[in-house]
């Protein structure tokens, strides 16, 4: 895990000039500053990918000949819009048919309830018989059974003409189409086409469990994960002008990489263009970008010169100047480098005296004649702090 975005001062040691040179035969001058920290904007770099929060295979839900698709490819579609026109006109004869026999049924059971009707009124005087009551009910249950048949088919042949215009479930940008006029479709067709949501975007990147824990310790007492802003670069370098956030942790780790699985969402508006009607966006489902965690709230971190520091087989170190101007080596784990700067992690406290100029004079355990570095070293401290 990297920490980047930082912008640090380097105090430079009140101390009185030191001569350009020490005199012969005495402690070879060197230019030292004190390290201090300084409140900065935390950043974590980790390796993402976009990926859409809406993504919809479109597919046929009944079989038929497709007369026309009725979209451009590459466009973006708004939900409702339509799609595809599968051939109508036997779904609309099926509707038609089966309006006809909701009629008929409609019609047999208004006879059925005349007929119960008048046995019923025939049911007290010497020409009724209960058998022709008992009869009448038959009759009645049977015809409305079939008029409940009948309109259940309709809705279904309703249903089904429904389907033979295809529209786009959601707003998005649409991709080929994997099928053409005069060729028949059926749900085991496959996906017709894909509709792609653009606005917003997820970012969905791993994190090992290291540096999920380091996260949740610096950042759970300025208020969790909410006080993490989310930013991206693009693959050509570029930083996205817009801002995130983080919206999901997953809750497993992948055992085989050691990671967790984060997720953030981040808008992707359409580019403002002249005389064009196609919408350009800068995010792409899939896309590869290195996802950027920065703290809301400033963290206190130390800073010095990236010249200061030396590597070995031990480490990276650096040399530290005591009270007795005597010269020690210590070692130190960095952070972020944004030159001509780098972060510490650990190895100096604030207020040490660290050399910056001249290091190839210093012996370890030897003296030194310290002072203010350089102009140039000077000027880039400077610089760094405005």
């Amino acid at each position: 895990m990297r920490r980047s975005g930082l912008a640090m001062a380097l105090l430079v040691a009140a101390a009185a000039p030191a001569a350009a040179q020490a005199p012969p035969g005495g402690p070879p001058a060197v230019g030292v500053i004190k390290v201090t920290k300084h409140p900065v904007t935390e950043t974590n770099r980790f390796i993402g990918r976009i990926q859409a929060t809406a993504r919809v295979d479109i597919v046929a839900r009944v079989t038929a000949y497709l007369d026309s698709y009725v979209f451009k490819e590459g466009d973006e579609v708004k939900k409702g819009q339509l799609l595809y026109k599968l051939e109508q006109p036997p779904f609309q004869a099926a509707v038609e048919a089966d309006q006809g026999a909701v009629a008929q049924f409609q019609a047999q059971l208004a006879n059925a309830n005349v007929t119960l009707q008048r046995a019923n009124t025939l049911i007290n005087t010497p020409a009724g018989l209960q058998s022709n009551v008992d009869s009448a009910k038959a009759t009645q249950g049977n015809v409305q059974g079939q008029l409940l048949t009948a309109q259940a088919q309709l809705k279904t042949a309703q249903i089904n003409l429904g389907y033979t215009t295809i529209t786009s479930p959601i707003d998005g940008k649409i991709g080929q189409t994997n099928v053409t006029a005069g060729n028949v479709v059926s749900p085991s067709s496959g996906t017709l086409t894909t509709v792609i949501g653009q606005d917003p975007m997820y970012i969905v990147f791993p994190v090992s469990v290291r540096s999920l824990l380091e996260l949740r310790d610096r950042y759970v007492p300025l208020g969790g994960f909410d006080a993490i802003r989310l930013r991206i670069v693009l693959p050509d370098g570029r930083t996205y002008g817009q801002t995130g956030a983080l919206n999901f942790v997953n809750n497993t780790v992948a055992t085989n990489t050691d990671t967790v699985t984060l997720r953030g969402t981040i808008a992707n508006p359409a580019l403002p263009q002249k005389g064009v009607d196609t919408v350009v966006r800068e995010l792409y489902d899939g896309e590869f970008v290195t996802v950027l965690l920065e703290g809301a709230q400033p963290v206190d971190l130390l800073a010095i010169p990236q010249a200061a520091v030396l590597t070995d087989q031990g480490g990276s170190y650096v040399y530290v100047v005591g009270d007795d101007k005597v010269v020690s080596r210590q070692n130190v784990q960095l952070g972020q480098t944004e030159p001509p700067q780098v972060a510490v992690v650990s190895g100096l406290k604030e207020g040490q005296t660290i050399v910056v100029d001249g290091l190839q004079r210093v012996r370890v355990g030897q003296p030194v004649n310290p002072g203010p570095p350089p102009p140039s070293a000077t000027e880039a401290a400077q610089k760094a702090a405005q």
